[in-house]
């Protein structure tokens, strides 16, 4: 749903020039994500990037002196690399995998200093490298809500080869002009040290844009040219000691001053709590002139000059944030004199007297227009307004509205946050960002009223909801939501443990079962004018049909999908739709008659090379006159007029007469990055309407309303510009007559195939290859309208091979093969009669086929976030050689899969050093392997390159899980994950098909 207005920020700038806009020094990887929720052409996918990161040449200190050079030497020793992941999206943040820099603190309690944005606001999990390259897990201790500072923390005991010294923090000793040194990870591939001196001290903080932003501190400006990775990195003077903290930039660098740090670092190790105040107010620095400007008397900047003679500003209100401490007391432009009796100009002052005030108050003199005001403001605490829990359910997670967030658009701190919008809370349109306002008819003010209304939901149900977005508040949205509580069952509370540096999953409430449907009544829609008798009856065999899949496998793009099926049974219930929309079975499936009825589907039978699949509601809920499709068995030929009655982009019927254009064998090109069901073998219509590339789904009929065509939407290629090309073309009826009566008499078809994709080949070539004047004439004879012959293009892999790449087929059981549709009788037949040429010699051959029973993906194992099935038919079409029968199909974002480059399109072999070739076999042996404990996973490339890496697992966060088909199963599939000694039958909520990235390549 698209949002009304700009979708920039309603913010104000913070004080930056516009065109200043610096990098966090984060080096991140970028994931792709879906707007999948309609099935239409032209909608197109668009790219999402966890974090901007622009890398730069670094500037490396040369021709250091001795004291430098000795300096930077005890330095480094304290230095580590931090590989870490957010592994789900939390506050303004998204799950990201990437690495940084830390450094120690505190020796003796395994303490390292880092940006808040590398600790992460949400669940963290990760490990630092020393300089002597040992590796140890870190767990976080503290992140500043506001500062973009965090400690983790290590065991010092695991360090056994290199002694472990710290950095002392010594945030006096920055001052402009001193010389400075960045010791840190250059991009996150090894240790640099960047020289640079300071200019500023007294910037106010940059501005990331959307997202997190640190506020209410000055930053330490320099030119160092740090790049992508450096985040964390201790900024040193000459003495070694740490003067600054390295946060952001671009070729202008930004330290955080060490102040906050510092009290943080005191309180924890004390053990006493990191009390942090606010009045939920953010300030700017604003230099004299403009600060007369907006009504400095001359009184005031001659106290304020005289007891600061070095300052060149005063600290000015930019947002008062609505119903917290200082609304109605403080307004935009005060500029803030005295707290508590002290002159206050810097935010070192003001932190440390409201860090030292929560739950008491304070007293302020601010200026407004010239005129002093006294006011006495409660100082609230800044813990209590950042999210430190998370529910997930649904498929979603939501926590209350943070104050970074309500900062950005100046809102009050309070509603239900959605940080995961995913599930059946995937919204239309902007991908993060969204409010909900209420669900079920019942207002949703905070997290914990949310919780009891989702509670009291049954699964399958559908409910009303209402949400706005961050950027577009005005706005009030409204949809219909379809409640998952059955692939999702489980409903947990994700709460924030910083003394195991974890956090704690509870589970909340079982899903309520499902409420049976009653049957409802209808009426299609009428076209009494658009001049076709048979439209209006047409109409009646139309419904609409949305797949929602709960994880992605096949190397499918999408998270769900939406288009329009042909009912070709009302009696029985029997829709055919394209595999474009109803990829696999592992999905839920709605059906919605006469745009007004909404039943539950299943997946009763899937092409394997015709584009489509056949879908099944119960008719006994439905109570609306839908009419049978009436299929030609004639097929529709080359110049012949028909009707075109199309679903367009408004998911409106279109009408109009053409004719068809063209009939030709379909060539979608295979995907390179990731193999996925395309059509092959197939004969494909065009038809000379421009609305045929408009629609998506509809039909081709004559005069009398009998349908001789289905117009579908054909997957094809990723371009390089990361867009899906989708193919909109007519598949004539006749080839679906046979799969039709088969299951009108209750039989699902066991199809037979040859392994084999065609392209066809015309005389001028044929003859080159081999055939004879004979055989020519007799292709002439059959096919006066089309002279062409087929050759193999490609040999699938897996079975024994009859035929081989290249072979040109003249005739199959007796009968020339000049058309693709007389290759349908493989479809029925153990074995063909065929009549080859290959390498120019005439070959007579009984060619078995394959059974198709076990085509599709049956077993699906997600283990450390990638999601591992056999390799299923599209890669079989595409690949020379099957490594194994393990074949990586996505990964899910923040997980290990990602942290360790376990790549979509890998074949898994070897589990350290033990050889395996099967789901069973994987299994067996990860099993024996401790949670939170390396393994090594022999890998080989889709490309045939063999390599090692070696992966941590993380069942904390990343249970192994395990899907088998199973008809006995509501769901159609069982299910079981696997936490610890415990399985349970639901997903977890970032194991999740919006969460998957299923591209390869890397």
């Amino acid at each position: 749903m698209e949002t009304n207005g700009d979708s920039r920020a309603k913010r104000k700038h913070p004080g930056s020039p516009p065109t200043d806009r610096p990098t966090k020094h984060l080096r991140d990887d970028s994931f792709g994500t879906d707007h999948d929720d309609i099935h239409l052409p032209g909608d197109e996918e668009q790219a999402f990037v966890a974090l901007e990161t622009r890398l730069l040449p670094p500037t490396v200190a040369t021709h250091d002196s001795a004291e430098w050079q000795k300096t930077i030497e005890e330095v480094v020793r304290n230095v580590v690399s931090i590989r870490f992941c957010q592994t789900c999206s939390f506050d303004t943040e998204s799950a990201i995998t990437s690495e940084a820099t830390g450094f120690i603190v505190d020796a003796e309690r395994g303490y390292i200093l880092t940006n808040r944005h590398v600790v992460c606001a949400g669940p963290f999990w990760g490990y630092c490298v020393f300089d002597n390259h040992e590796e140890c897990d870190v767990y976080p201790v503290y992140r500043d809500p506001i500062h973009d500072f965090g400690i983790l923390r290590f065991d010092p005991k695991a360090i056994k080869y290199m002694p472990v010294g710290a950095l002392q923090l010594r945030p006096d000793l920055a001052r402009v002009g001193a010389e400075i040194r960045v010791v840190g990870n250059d991009a996150g591939e090894k240790l640099s040290i960047l020289s640079g001196v300071i200019s500023r001290v007294d910037r106010n903080a940059p501005d990331y844009g959307d997202g997190y932003n640190d506020f209410n501190t000055n930053y330490i400006q320099a030119a160092a040219s740090a790049s992508g990775g450096s985040s964390g990195s201790p900024v040193v003077n000459i003495d070694g000691y740490a003067v600054a903290l390295q946060a952001g930039g671009t070729a202008t660098d930004y330290f955080l001053p060490l102040d906050r740090p510092l009290r943080a670092l005191e309180c924890i190790q004390n053990g006493r709590p990191v009390t942090r105040g606010t009045i939920q107010t953010q300030w700017l620095t604003k230099p004299f002139d403009e600060c007369r400007r907006v009504g400095l008397s001359p009184e005031w900047e001659a106290a304020v000059r005289k007891g600061f003679p070095k300052e060149i500003g005063m600290l000015v209100a930019e947002v008062v944030l609505p119903g917290g401490p200082a609304h109605g007391h403080i307004e935009e432009g005060d500029i803030l004199i005295k707290v508590n009796g002290a002159l206050i100009t810097k935010f070192v002052g003001l932190d440390e007297i409201l860090d030292n005030s929560v739950g008491r108050k304070v007293k302020m003199l601010v200026e407004r227009g010239g005129k002093a005001m006294d006011i006495e403001l409660d100082v609230g605490d800044l813990h209590a307004i950042t999210p430190d829990r998370f529910l997930t359910v649904c498929g979603a997670s939501f926590h209350d509205l943070s104050y970074q967030s309500a900062r950005l658009y100046a809102i009050p701190v309070r509603g239900v946050y959605v940080c995961e919008p995913a599930g059946s809370f995937r919204f239309d349109g902007m991908d993060k960002g969204w409010i909900i306002e209420s669900l079920d008819n019942k207002k949703t003010p905070n997290l914990n009223e949310f919780i009891e209304v989702v509670k009291n939901i049954p699964d399958r149900s559908r409910v009303v909801a209402t949400y706005r977005h961050l950027r577009d508040l005005h706005t009030m949205h409204t949809s219909i939501l379809y409640i998952d509580r059955h692939w999702t069952t489980k409903m947990r509370m994700a709460i924030r443990n910083d003394i195991a540096g974890l956090w704690d999953f509870s589970d909340i409430a079982d899903p309520k079962p499902p409420v049976p449907l009653a049957p409802s009544s209808a009426q299609f829609i009428r076209l009494d004018n658009v001049g076709y008798p048979a439209a209006s009856d047409l109409v009646r065999s139309f419904v609409r049909i949305s797949c929602v899949m709960p994880i992605k496998l096949d190397g499918f793009p999408r998270a769900r999908k939406t288009g329009f099926g042909l009912v070709v049974d009302a009696e029985k219930g029997l829709v055919v739709v394209s595999r474009a929309v109803v990829p696999y079975d592992l999905c839920d499936i709605s059906i919605t008659v006469a745009e007004s009825i909404v039943v539950e589907g299943k997946v009763l039978f899937l092409h394997p090379l015709q584009n489509y699949a056949v879908v099944q509601y119960d008719p006994t809920l439905v109570k609306a006159p839908v009419q049978s499709a009436k299929l030609s068995g004639e097929h529709i030929t080359q110049g012949a007029s028909a009707m075109f009655l199309g679903f367009n982009q408004n998911l409106r019927v279109v009408v109009a007469k053409t004719s068809v254009t063209d009939i030709t064998t379909v060539a979608v090109p295979a995907n390179s990055s990731a193999p996925r069901y395309r059509a092959i073998n197939v004969d494909a219509i065009t038809v000379d309407t421009s609305l045929s590339g408009q629609c998506g789904s509809g039909v081709l009929a004559d005069a009398g309303g009998t349908v001789q065509a289905l117009w579908l939407t054909y997957l094809g290629e990723r371009t390089h510009s990361n867009k899906d090309v989708e193919y909109h073309l007519g598949l004539a009826t006749p080839s679906l007559l046979p799969v039709i009566r088969q299951l009108q008499n209750g039989i699902i078809p066991k199809l037979r195939m040859l392994n084999v994709e065609l392209h066809l080949v015309h005389m001028s070539q044929v003859r080159i290859m081999g055939v004879s004047e004979e055989w020519i004439r007799r292709v002439e004879q059959d096919n006066p309208e089309r002279h062409q012959l087929f050759m193999v293009r490609k040999v699938e892999c897996g079975h024994s091979q009859t035929l081989e790449e290249g072979d040109v087929i003249l005739s199959i059981n007796g009968k020339v093969m000049t058309r693709i549709t007389e290759l349908d009788v493989m479809y029925d037949h153990e074995y063909l009669d065929m009549v080859v040429v290959r390498n120019c010699e005439e070959m007579i051959l009984r060619v078995p086929t394959v059974p198709t029973d076990d085509l599709e993906t049956d077993r699906a194992v997600i283990f450390c976030g990638a999601v591992l099935h056999r390799p299923h038919h599209a890669v079989r079409q595409q690949i020379s050689t099957l490594h194994s029968e393990i074949y990586v199909s996505a990964r899910t974002r923040g997980s290990p899969a990602y942290q360790y480059q376990l790549v979509p399109t890998n074949f898994i072999v070897g589990v350290n050093g033990v050889k395996i070739s099967d789901l069973d076999s994987f299994l067996h042996e990860v099993s024996k392997i401790p949670d939170n404990t390396y393994l090594r996973l022999r890998i080989i490339t889709f490309d045939n390159i063999p390599f090692v890496i070696t992966i941590k697992k993380n069942e904390h966060y990343f249970p192994t899980m395990e899907f088998i088909k199973d008809p006995s199963e509501p769901c159609g599939w069982r299910r079981q994950t696997y936490e610890g000694k415990f399985t349970h039958a639901g997903l977890e909520s970032n194991i999740l098909a919006e969460n998957m990235d299923e591209l390869g390549g890397e």
